[in-house]
């Protein structure tokens, strides 16, 4: 089983907090998440705002390349729409692996924010067609060393090589992963041969389908069968259950407040703007429920808790979905680094263990199955 971190890079809700301030805390997490045992540690991309200050997560990963030794270090994602040259990212990639000594997983994206693509002077609505033109592009890139030639909507492209070269050429099956929250997104990211990584909002049966959906698509276009799905959470473990709900029911809550802001979530622009049908579908029903109800529901879908707690929800989880890789963020909505600190800790110690052995029992029953 899969068990990473996901870092957010927020300041939303931090006061007197420098951007410099909030890098040195997310470097601990990461050098202290390498120390650890996680496997792998996701950093975003994101513009401008207090949701999150990550302009260029391959910059952020080549630094943590040198501070950390063992996990692997992956885009969480990189936006293509935002990045005008594919070849760009492709290359910013492989130097990336070979300054991590190979520990890269590439994760791709296509953007949600209507700000961050304005501030771009990027229309929401190519969004789609710009991501679905450029993946297969970087993906082919990585695994040949040469950048295709290739002329078409959004992008004309002579032949390039990628140096450094990557290290390696596998990607596909082992190394790719793309963020898909919607049914066309996980469409696609079968189709490019990507695991599915998703965030953790969507009600456990709607998000069950999807992932579903996304596994038959994925035999149909390759034959095989995809890697288990990539969940994040937000998280707070604490060996005193009272102070967890209560950290949990403030931070939880506020990081729910950023995304609404962020991305709009209660407005009209991805009705608007095109290509987001299911964002628009879901902007609708949010507004019949109403922001605080919306909050309260994100706080208890999360996985936080006691060790003993965590452990339950995710026995619960699992049971309904079968397993799936656990990414958690320990900082956000305000929560200072020795509260994430000491979460990320404690989930390591008492119920990353547990979730191992689980993982373990479950290849062993498909393996006796098979």
């Amino acid at each position: 089983m899969e068990i990473g971190i996901a870092q957010l890079l927020p300041s939303f809700a931090y006061d007197n907090l420098t951007d410099a301030q909030l890098y040195d805390d997310e470097i601990a997490l990461a050098i202290a998440a390498d120390e650890l045992g996680y496997d792998h540690l996701w950093a975003v991309e994101h513009h401008f705002e207090d949701y999150s200050l990550c302009p260029d997560n391959f910059v952020y990963l080549a630094h943590l390349a040198a501070v950390t030794k063992r996990i692997k270090l992956a885009t969480g994602v990189a936006i293509l729409p935002w990045n005008l040259q594919p070849l760009r990212v492709a290359e910013k990639m492989a130097m990336l692996d070979v300054l991590s000594k190979g520990r890269a997983i590439l994760g791709l994206g296509r953007g949600l924010a209507r700000r961050e693509f304005d501030t771009f002077g990027i229309p929401m609505a190519e969004s789609r067609e710009r991501y679905d033109e450029a993946a297969p592009l970087v993906v082919e890139a990585m695994e040949a060393g040469w950048f295709p030639e290739h002329h078409g909507k959004y992008f004309d492209q002579p032949r390039a090589p990628l140096r450094p070269a990557p290290l390696s050429n596998e990607w596909r099956w082992n190394r790719l992963t793309q963020v898909a929250m919607s049914p066309d997104s996980a469409e696609q990211a079968a189709k490019l041969g990507a695991q599915m990584m998703a965030f953790n909002y969507k009600q456990p049966a709607a998000q069950k389908q999807e992932y579903e959906d996304y596994r038959a698509a994925f035999r149909r276009y390759h034959g095989r069968e995809a890697r288990p799905l990539l969940l994040t959470e937000m998280m707070v473990c604490d060996s005193n259950a009272a102070r967890c709900r209560e950290l949990a029911e403030k931070y939880v809550a506020n990081y729910g407040i950023s995304v609404l802001d962020h991305y709009e979530m209660l407005g009209e622009q991805f009705k608007s703007s095109g290509g987001y049908p299911t964002y628009a579908e879901a902007a609708e029903a949010m507004r019949g429920i109403g922001k605080e109800a919306i909050i309260k529901g994100y706080v208890e879908q999360q996985v936080w808790g006691t060790p003993d707690q965590m452990l339950r929800k995710f026995e619960e989880r699992f049971s309904f979905m079968g397993q799936y890789g656990v990414l958690c963020v320990f900082r956000f909505g305000g929560a200072p680094l020795e509260v994430a600190m000491n979460s990320m800790k404690l989930f390591a110690q008492e119920v990353m263990p547990v979730l191992r052995e689980w993982g373990v029992d479950a290849r062993a029953s498909v393996a006796s199955a098979g």
